[in-house]
């Protein structure tokens, strides 16, 4: 899964819709791989104003990135060096393996081979 979607899934516990901690998820035992993408900067500047920065930057320090500004940048239309790095972050930054953590429920979500497992056993379900 790319970095990017981390900043659009939550828990899927109901209970757990209203809670401001079932959002973001807590990343654990992550396996990464970068993998090449055409650049494309109008794409990266229309996504940086549907993101939650606060996200991106707990996810990315889940990751081992704590390089990220605490503010999102602005006048990124002009900086290409921070659009490249961006695009390499969320669109080229790829989780192949390992867990999602709700900090509200506590349950688990895997990640294998790029995909995430959102299913709930039934008692969640519900």
């Amino acid at each position: 899964m790319k970095f990017l979607t981390t900043n659009f899934v939550r828990c899927a516990v109901k209970s757990c819709s209203t809670s401001d901690k079932s959002f973001p998820l807590k990343f654990e035992e992550c396996e990464l791989e970068q993998e090449e993408q055409d650049f494309n900067p109008d794409f990266i500047i229309s996504m940086l104003e549907r993101l939650d920065w606060n996200a991106i930057i707990k996810v990315a320090a889940d990751l081992g990135n704590t390089q990220l500004p605490p503010q999102k940048p602005m006048n990124v239309e002009t900086n290409e060096q921070v659009l490249k790095d961006l695009h390499s972050l969320l669109l080229e930054t790829q989780i192949i393996n390992g867990k999602m953590i709700c900090e509200n429920c506590h349950h688990i979500y895997y990640i294998k081979d790029s995909i995430a497992n959102f299913l709930l056993p039934p008692h969640l379900a519900n």
